[in-house]
């Protein structure tokens, strides 16, 4: 018995130097930094995701994970790749520290986590294959892949995997965009018009280049459960239609001619409210979710949410090819 009081006498001394050790010094219980990773250093992107991560003096500066080494990659057939990818990687590694390593294989024993950032969706099933073989979260930029067939293949290699990924679009996180989905004065939402900037690029399906961003606006409001896409299409813009399963419709509208602005505007059952111009619009609301994944392993996205976003817009060229006619996702989903 006395053997034992003095061992619970013991442990409990112990546990109160502990405390006191951790009280004065609470950087010793805190944990270390998730080591982060960037493929791709092709895309604005790249600096302001760094500068957030890595600059305690940055006002939006996010704790729990810092940007340490990151592979250039770069298109040279994209002009916004190949004119940028030197600039912003000599800028991340001169201002923030980070370190410029000659492969993704390198890059990969490096880090604990990726931001798959090339601005050219083509290299992304290449460049995905090896994060998922060394079992490391990632988090796949816009454009998510250049086809639908390789944005599957994304999904069955994480699932393959078992190691997770999302992707998405600043957009959905925006303030007023969050704020018209959670308005309760709508009474539900029974359709949505969104709007945003829609250049293309010819290496990608029209809308996967930037037209991306509203049609993840409206995914956002409208949820998924999308039959049929139609599109109208002009030099200066296009208008998509989707029809969902409900019998709600949704529609985008990319902008090429005229302001270029991001908005959205949704019908209830009981009124209706929109997200107009100027609309905030920041990256640091994303990485913050994308720090949380980074963490937990939880995706706040869904691969299939994803996987009807890129059929939506695969969709809207099919349509555009078409003269306009609908199409049914499922003439894209079920190729083999």
């Amino acid at each position: 018995m006395k053997l034992f009081t003095r061992l619970l006498t013991l442990a409990a001394s112990l546990l109160l130097v502990a405390h006191s050790f951790t009280a004065d010094h609470p950087q010793a219980a805190a944990q270390e930094p998730i080591k982060v990773g960037i493929i791709g250093t092709d895309t604005s992107h790249v600096p302001a995701f760094t500068k957030l991560l890595n600059d305690p003096k940055e006002p939006g500066y996010i704790p729990g994970a810092r940007v340490v080494a990151a592979f250039k990659g770069g298109s040279h057939d994209v002009e916004s790749s190949h004119t940028r990818v030197e600039r912003f990687a000599t800028e991340i590694r001169d201002k923030y520290g980070v370190e410029i390593v000659g492969s993704i294989e390198e890059l990969l024993t490096k880090v604990d986590a990726v931001l798959l950032e090339s601005v050219d969706g083509r290299p992304h099933l290449a460049q995905a294959r090896p994060v998922f073989k060394a079992k490391k979260r990632v988090f796949i930029d816009k454009p998510f892949a250049a086809s639908y067939a390789d944005a599957r293949e994304i999904v069955r290699l994480s699932r393959e995997s078992g190691t997770p990924f999302f992707s998405t679009s600043s957009l959905r996180y925006a303030a007023d965009v969050i704020a018209l989905k959670n308005n309760d004065k709508l009474g539900g939402i029974l359709g949505a018009m969104t709007f945003s900037p829609s250049p293309t690029e010819p290496h990608h399906p029209d809308l996967f280049w930037y037209g991306i961003h509203g049609v993840e606006t409206l995914y956002t409001l409208m949820g998924t459960g999308c039959e049929s896409v139609t599109r109208t299409n002009s030099a200066g813009g296009d208008v998509v239609t989707g029809k969902w399963k409900d019998g709600r419709l949704g529609t985008f509208r990319g902008i090429r001619d005229g302001k270029q602005d991001y908005g959205a505007v949704a019908f209830g059952a009981k009124g209706n409210a929109g997200a107009m111009p100027p609309m905030k619009v920041d990256y640091r609301p994303l990485l913050v979710e994308i720090v949380k994944f980074f963490q937990t392993g939880v995706a706040p996205v869904s691969p299939e949410e994803t996987l009807e976003l890129m059929a939506f817009m695969e969709a809207a060229d099919l349509s555009k090819a078409r003269g306009g006619a609908p199409v049914m996702l499922k003439e894209i989903t079920d190729k083999k």
